[in-house]
Protein backbone atom coordinates (compact mmCIF):
# COMPACT_ATOMS: atom_id res chain seq x y z
CA UNK A 1 0.00 0.00 0.00
CA UNK A 2 0.99 3.58 -0.54
CA UNK A 3 0.51 6.19 2.16
CA UNK A 4 1.22 9.79 2.61
CA UNK A 5 2.14 10.57 6.08
CA UNK A 6 1.79 14.42 6.88
CA UNK A 7 4.17 15.55 9.99
CA UNK A 8 2.50 18.31 12.20
CA UNK A 9 3.85 17.69 15.05
CA UNK A 10 5.98 20.77 15.77
CA UNK A 11 5.42 23.24 18.14
CA UNK A 12 7.79 25.97 15.88
CA UNK A 13 9.06 28.14 18.57
CA UNK A 14 10.70 30.17 15.85
CA UNK A 15 7.62 31.70 14.59
CA UNK A 16 7.94 33.97 17.94
CA UNK A 17 4.75 34.70 20.10
CA UNK A 18 2.41 33.09 18.32
CA UNK A 19 -0.69 31.47 20.23
CA UNK A 20 -0.38 28.36 18.31
CA UNK A 21 2.00 25.69 16.69
CA UNK A 22 2.84 27.29 13.22
CA UNK A 23 0.95 24.85 10.90
CA UNK A 24 -2.20 25.69 12.10
CA UNK A 25 -1.69 29.56 11.47
CA UNK A 26 -3.44 31.49 8.86
CA UNK A 27 -2.36 31.09 5.22
CA UNK A 28 -4.29 33.51 3.21
CA UNK A 29 -8.05 32.16 3.67
CA UNK A 30 -7.03 28.78 6.05
CA UNK A 31 -4.31 26.93 7.91
CA UNK A 32 -0.96 26.46 6.18
CA UNK A 33 -1.83 22.50 7.37
CA UNK A 34 -4.85 22.57 4.97
CA UNK A 35 -2.74 23.84 1.98
CA UNK A 36 -0.87 20.94 2.67
CA UNK A 37 -2.90 18.56 2.46
CA UNK A 38 -5.00 19.42 -0.07
CA UNK A 39 -2.00 18.91 -2.52
CA UNK A 40 -1.70 15.25 -1.07
CA UNK A 41 -4.83 14.59 -1.56
CA UNK A 42 -4.81 15.17 -5.66
CA UNK A 43 -2.48 11.87 -5.73
CA UNK A 44 -5.18 9.45 -6.06
CA UNK A 45 -2.12 6.01 -5.48
CA UNK A 46 -2.31 6.95 -1.49
CA UNK A 47 -4.48 4.35 0.18
CA UNK A 48 -4.41 6.76 3.34
CA UNK A 49 -2.90 10.13 3.91
CA UNK A 50 -2.16 10.75 8.10
CA UNK A 51 -1.74 13.90 9.84
CA UNK A 52 0.36 13.24 12.63
CA UNK A 53 -0.05 15.74 15.32
CA UNK A 54 0.55 17.10 18.79
CA UNK A 55 -1.73 15.49 21.26
CA UNK A 56 -3.31 18.83 23.03
CA UNK A 57 -4.12 19.83 19.23
CA UNK A 58 -5.53 16.47 18.24
CA UNK A 59 -9.34 17.84 18.74
CA UNK A 60 -8.26 21.12 16.76
CA UNK A 61 -6.65 19.29 14.01
CA UNK A 62 -9.90 17.00 13.59
CA UNK A 63 -11.93 20.17 13.43
CA UNK A 64 -9.85 21.86 11.22
CA UNK A 65 -10.07 18.61 7.98
CA UNK A 66 -13.90 18.00 9.02
CA UNK A 67 -14.14 22.20 8.06
CA UNK A 68 -11.87 22.10 5.20
CA UNK A 69 -11.14 18.04 3.79
CA UNK A 70 -13.17 15.99 2.00
CA UNK A 71 -11.41 13.31 1.70
CA UNK A 72 -12.10 10.35 3.34
CA UNK A 73 -8.43 8.77 3.16
CA UNK A 74 -7.50 11.47 6.01
CA UNK A 75 -6.87 10.06 9.37
CA UNK A 76 -5.52 11.88 12.18
CA UNK A 77 -3.24 10.91 15.30
CA UNK A 78 -0.99 12.14 18.16
CA UNK A 79 2.28 12.13 17.61
CA UNK A 80 5.36 11.77 19.60
CA UNK A 81 8.44 13.48 21.70
CA UNK A 82 10.04 14.45 18.72
CA UNK A 83 10.10 14.07 14.71
CA UNK A 84 11.26 10.91 14.64
CA UNK A 85 9.04 9.26 17.57
CA UNK A 86 6.05 10.95 15.51
CA UNK A 87 7.39 9.48 11.94
CA UNK A 88 7.16 5.77 14.05
CA UNK A 89 3.98 6.44 15.83
CA UNK A 90 2.28 7.41 12.52
CA UNK A 91 3.86 4.06 10.89
CA UNK A 92 2.30 1.97 13.98
CA UNK A 93 -1.04 3.30 13.97
CA UNK A 94 -1.17 2.53 9.78
CA UNK A 95 0.09 -0.83 10.56
CA UNK A 96 -1.87 -1.52 13.18
CA UNK A 97 -4.76 -0.44 10.82
CA UNK A 98 -4.01 -1.32 7.16
CA UNK A 99 -1.60 -4.18 8.36
CA UNK A 100 1.84 -4.89 7.75
CA UNK A 101 2.86 -5.74 3.82
CA UNK A 102 6.79 -6.41 2.52
CA UNK A 103 6.21 -3.55 -0.39
CA UNK A 104 4.48 -0.69 1.92
CA UNK A 105 5.49 2.42 1.79
CA UNK A 106 5.09 5.47 3.01
CA UNK A 107 5.80 9.55 1.64
CA UNK A 108 6.29 11.92 4.72
CA UNK A 109 5.65 15.71 4.59
CA UNK A 110 6.50 18.60 6.57
CA UNK A 111 3.25 20.13 7.09
CA UNK A 112 4.65 23.40 6.90
CA UNK A 113 5.96 23.01 3.27
CA UNK A 114 2.69 23.78 2.25
CA UNK A 115 4.05 24.71 -1.93
CA UNK A 116 4.82 21.13 -2.60
CA UNK A 117 3.97 20.53 -6.22
CA UNK A 118 2.21 17.34 -7.89
CA UNK A 119 5.69 16.87 -9.42
CA UNK A 120 7.77 16.55 -6.67
CA UNK A 121 4.91 14.13 -4.65
CA UNK A 122 4.58 11.28 -8.15
CA UNK A 123 8.45 11.37 -8.13
CA UNK A 124 8.76 10.02 -4.42
CA UNK A 125 6.28 7.57 -4.67
CA UNK A 126 7.83 6.46 -8.54
CA UNK A 127 10.99 6.63 -6.95
CA UNK A 128 10.17 4.81 -3.54
CA UNK A 129 8.37 1.68 -4.83
CA UNK A 130 12.26 1.26 -6.72
CA UNK A 131 14.48 2.03 -3.49
CA UNK A 132 14.23 1.46 -0.01
CA UNK A 133 14.53 5.68 1.16
CA UNK A 134 14.19 8.58 -1.19
CA UNK A 135 15.23 11.99 0.02
CA UNK A 136 13.69 15.46 -2.01
CA UNK A 137 16.78 17.85 -2.13
CA UNK A 138 17.78 20.90 -4.41
CA UNK A 139 21.25 21.75 -5.08
CA UNK A 140 22.97 24.43 -2.65
CA UNK A 141 23.23 27.94 -4.51
CA UNK A 142 25.46 29.23 -1.44
CA UNK A 143 28.70 27.69 -0.05
CA UNK A 144 28.28 25.37 2.54
CA UNK A 145 30.77 26.08 5.28
CA UNK A 146 31.04 24.22 8.40
CA UNK A 147 32.45 25.10 11.90
CA UNK A 148 32.10 25.01 15.38
CA UNK A 149 33.13 27.64 18.37
CA UNK A 150 32.85 30.37 15.85
CA UNK A 151 35.94 28.73 13.64
CA UNK A 152 35.14 27.44 10.41
CA UNK A 153 36.57 23.95 10.51
CA UNK A 154 35.65 22.56 7.10
CA UNK A 155 34.41 24.08 3.30
CA UNK A 156 32.74 21.38 1.17
CA UNK A 157 32.79 21.16 -2.35
CA UNK A 158 29.43 22.78 -3.26
CA UNK A 159 29.07 21.22 -6.65
CA UNK A 160 28.50 18.06 -4.19
CA UNK A 161 26.15 19.54 -1.53
CA UNK A 162 22.46 19.57 -1.35
CA UNK A 163 19.80 21.05 0.91
CA UNK A 164 17.30 18.67 1.99
CA UNK A 165 13.77 19.31 1.76
CA UNK A 166 10.18 16.93 1.86
CA UNK A 167 8.85 14.82 1.15
CA UNK A 168 10.82 11.97 2.23
CA UNK A 169 10.03 8.43 1.72
CA UNK A 170 10.57 4.92 2.87
CA UNK A 171 9.68 1.13 1.91
CA UNK A 172 8.00 0.82 5.48
CA UNK A 173 9.47 -2.43 6.20
CA UNK A 174 12.92 -0.74 5.91
CA UNK A 175 12.83 2.17 7.74
CA UNK A 176 11.43 -0.17 10.95
CA UNK A 177 14.29 -2.71 10.78
CA UNK A 178 16.43 0.06 10.09
CA UNK A 179 15.76 2.50 12.98
CA UNK A 180 15.52 -0.65 15.17
CA UNK A 181 19.60 -1.11 14.65
CA UNK A 182 20.11 2.19 16.08
CA UNK A 183 21.56 2.75 19.48
CA UNK A 184 20.15 5.25 21.44
CA UNK A 185 22.72 7.43 21.09
CA UNK A 186 22.50 7.49 17.45
CA UNK A 187 18.53 8.23 17.86
CA UNK A 188 19.77 10.92 19.66
CA UNK A 189 22.12 12.45 17.12
CA UNK A 190 19.14 11.93 14.03
CA UNK A 191 18.37 15.52 12.88
CA UNK A 192 16.66 14.44 9.38
CA UNK A 193 14.45 10.47 9.23
CA UNK A 194 16.89 9.88 6.07
CA UNK A 195 19.69 9.44 8.28
CA UNK A 196 18.45 6.83 9.69
CA UNK A 197 18.46 4.50 6.43
CA UNK A 198 22.03 5.96 6.38
CA UNK A 199 23.11 4.82 10.01
CA UNK A 200 22.05 1.39 8.71
CA UNK A 201 23.97 1.23 5.67
CA UNK A 202 20.94 1.99 3.43
CA UNK A 203 21.10 3.65 0.30
CA UNK A 204 18.87 7.03 0.10
CA UNK A 205 17.80 8.27 -3.54
CA UNK A 206 17.52 11.48 -4.13
CA UNK A 207 14.36 13.28 -6.41
CA UNK A 208 15.09 16.87 -7.72
CA UNK A 209 13.06 19.32 -5.01
CA UNK A 210 11.58 23.07 -5.91
CA UNK A 211 13.27 26.08 -4.34
CA UNK A 212 9.66 27.23 -3.38
CA UNK A 213 8.79 24.19 -1.64
CA UNK A 214 10.56 26.04 1.26
CA UNK A 215 9.68 25.60 5.26
CA UNK A 216 7.56 28.24 6.94
CA UNK A 217 9.60 28.34 9.85
CA UNK A 218 10.10 32.33 10.70
CA UNK A 219 7.95 35.29 10.51
CA UNK A 220 9.59 36.29 7.55
CA UNK A 221 8.78 33.06 6.09
CA UNK A 222 5.10 33.30 6.72
CA UNK A 223 5.05 36.92 5.01
CA UNK A 224 7.12 34.88 1.73
CA UNK A 225 4.56 32.45 1.81
CA UNK A 226 1.78 34.82 2.23
CA UNK A 227 2.98 36.72 -0.84
CA UNK A 228 3.40 33.93 -2.76
CA UNK A 229 -0.61 32.85 -2.13
CA UNK A 230 -1.76 36.52 -3.37
CA UNK A 231 -0.19 36.91 -6.53
CA UNK A 232 -1.39 33.75 -7.59
CA UNK A 233 -4.52 34.47 -6.63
Amino acid sequence: MIYAQILAGGKGTRMGNVPMPKQFLALADKPILIHTIEKFCLEPRFDAILVVCPADWLSHTQDLITKYVTDSRVKVVAGGSERNATLMKGIRYLQETFGRHADDVVVTHDAVRPFVTQRIISENIDAVLQHPAVDTVVPAIDTIVQGEADAISAIPVRSSMYQGQTPQSFNVKALVDAYATLTDEQKASLSDSCKICLLAGQPVTMVRGENLNFKITTPYDLRVASALIEKRA
